[in-house]
């Protein structure tokens, strides 16, 4: 089977992510990774906090804590609510890693070596308030592109162009507020990509194609621009160093790299991370390293990354003349807002993830947003939509089923599978249908189309609720008791496969649907075709147990909670 590797857009140290980060970045990649591992591929799915740069010195500035023992109880804060929401990483790792800064500085020599990079002396933003350089998110200020007040020096937030410090009308000092700046010379390190413009053109066109389209259109938008010559070096106290046996006057100044430079070959270095912790039986190159064609590498990331990882970072890859493996496909996301306004980490607007768990489980929230991931457009959250969905799809289609199924049949036919009966037109006829229904889940998820996937997990629950609507075995049973026995043994293989096929997008759950036969040996990943039509999986006599409620319903009460802690439009 093909191999897999798969990466999200790493999250940011600087605190607890919100829902719209899971959706665009972490969740759809575990879906992904989880549904590829089913099917039999080989699967590497590799994450990592992104810890350098203005936003890890920033936050661990406002805790009072130094910069390194701030990322180390970020980075175990963000791992614990990843594990909360079961996020199946073959590794997470840190960009601060030994790995990472040996990889970047080999990349940078590379690029040296090549004709790449040039040392500049450039003009940049110095505060006497608080003596220092003030790169990047040190500076904020307005945007001269869309006017927006609290941009920051490398991207503005609400139009997502990428800035320098320089460009700001109105700056201010992040680290005091301080307005009184000056623009002092400097040197830095640039990374010539407009020397890479025409290669990376080549590149691009041979896979925008086969893209979505939000990913093609805006690396089309950066290349038709031009790429420009970077800074890729910051004065910061906080990242990978500047090799001083290359650049021995800048590394005796503490330059370091751009955090935008060091992250995307995190990547790399959190394989080997991964790799060295087992190298007897793990190779990170053979993921990396000259394997053309053998691997598919598979990139999840919301729009804004998508410069970053479609120009940004092939341009890195191509100008160090070394075979390193290449992005193949980009599933690139649109936002996920909060009542059409922005989740926001920096102005703490909208559910972050480990609220969201203080409040459900994680499938509750996994369900909802893989089923109303922003793809084609901003998709917007709102309290009401959800409370609607987890009552509609989870309480009602899924978990009412799985109920009502099993506490009938143990009523009636005891705690195993009942026999009796053969199979008839009713059930001919649902197993077409669950087959039919099953292809075009696999197809939507091999195209990574995740909201139309999910439609066709709901639509296979919905079929086994008008199959047991059309049979009515509560009646039946007073007729025919073959025929309650056929119906409800029809009904629990159906939640058989419901717990197989369910389990990229509510794995806790799957499990505990799964649990509920005593089957030894139901060890099958996936359900065939064959099995989708027979529905015989789990035969007579099976011991069952009755599982507690799967998905509780949220009520209006629950509803006003929620929209008073967190806000939402208010109830006239």
């Amino acid at each position: 089977m093909a191999r897999h590797l798969i990466t999200s857009a790493l999250p940011y140290i600087n605190g607890i992510k919100h829902l719209g980060n899971m959706v665009g970045s972490m969740l759809p990649a575990d879906v992904y990774s989880r549904y590829l591992r089913q099917r039999g591929h080989d699967v590497l799915y590799i994450c990592a906090t992104d810890e350098h740069g203005t936003p890890a010195e920033l936050a661990a500035k406002e805790q009072g804590l130094p910069v390194d023992e701030f990322c180390a109880q970020a980075h175990d804060a963000q791992k614990a609510v990843y594990d909360g929401f079961a996020l199946a990483f073959d590794y997470f790792g840190r960009s601060s890693s030994p790995q990472n800064v040996e990889i970047t500085q080999h990349f940078a020599r590379k690029l040296n070596e090549n004709g790449f990079v040039e040392e500049r002396a450039i003009r940049q933003v110095y505060s006497p308030t608080d003596g220092r350089f003030l790169p990047d998110r040190y500076v904020e200020g307005t945007c001269p592109h869309c006017g927006y007040d609290k941009a920051r020096g490398d991207q503005c937030e609400n139009c997502t162009r990428v800035l320098d410090p320089t460009d700001l009308i109105n700056p201010r000092s992040a680290i005091s507020g301080s307005t009184d700046l000056e623009v002092r010379e400097t040197k830095h390190l640039f990374l010539l990509q407009s020397k890479l413009q025409h290669e990376v053109e080549e590149w691009v066109a041979r896979h925008e194609a086969d893209w979505p389209q939000l990913a093609s259109s805006i690396a089309r938008k950066w290349l038709n621009e031009g790429l420009h010559d970077r800074a890729i070096t910051r004065d910061l106290d906080w990242g990978v160093p500047v090799p001083a046996d290359t650049w021995p006057d800048l590394a005796a100044e503490g330059k370091v790299f751009y955090v935008w430079f060091d992250a995307p070959i995190e990547y790399i270095g959190a394989t080997k991370e991964w790799s060295d912790l087992d190298p007897e039986n793990r190779d990170w190159k053979s993921w990396w390293y000259d394997v053309d064609d053998t691997v598919r590498y598979t990139e999840f990331m919301a729009k804004d990354n998508v410069p970053f990882h479609t120009v940004m970072f092939p341009a890195t890859e191509l100008g160090v003349r070394e075979p390193w493996k290449k992005v193949d496909y980009v599933k690139a996301f649109n936002w996920l807002t909060y009542y059409g306004g922005k989740f926001s980490t920096s102005q703490k607007r909208g559910v972050f993830t480990d609220q969201a768990l203080e409040i459900l489980p994680a499938d509750y929230w996994r369900y909802f947003l893989i089923a109303n991931a922003p793809e084609s457009d901003d998709a917007s959250f709102t309290w009401e939509h959800f409370t609607a969905t987890v009552n509609k799809d989870l309480a009602d289609t899924l978990g009412n089923f799985v109920n009502r199924v099993l506490s009938f049949s143990k009523k009636r036919f005891g705690e195993e599978v009942p026999a009796g009966g053969e199979p008839g037109p009713a059930e001919v006829a649902l197993g077409e249908e669950i087959a039919r229904l099953l292809a075009e889940y696999e197809e939507q998820m091999e195209a990574l189309q995740f909201r139309k996937a999910a439609a066709a997990l709901r639509a296979l629950w919905s079929a086994g609720n008008s199959y047991l609507e059309e049979k009515a075995p509560w009646l039946e049973i007073k007729t025919n008791k073959d025929g309650a026995a056929l119906t409800l043994r029809t009904a629990m293989n159906l939640i058989h496969l419901y717990a197989v096929v369910s389990e990229p997008f509510i794995p806790a759950t799957a499990a505990t649907m799964r649990s509920v036969f005593t089957l030894p040996d139901d060890t099958a990943p996936w359900v065939t075709e064959p099995e989708a039509k027979s529905l015989t999986s789990v035969p007579p006599g099976t011991p069952f147990t009755v599982p507690p409620v799967l998905f509780a319903k949220l009520t209006d009460e629950d509803l006003e909670t929620y929209k008073e802690r967190f806000g939402g439009e208010t109830t006239a």
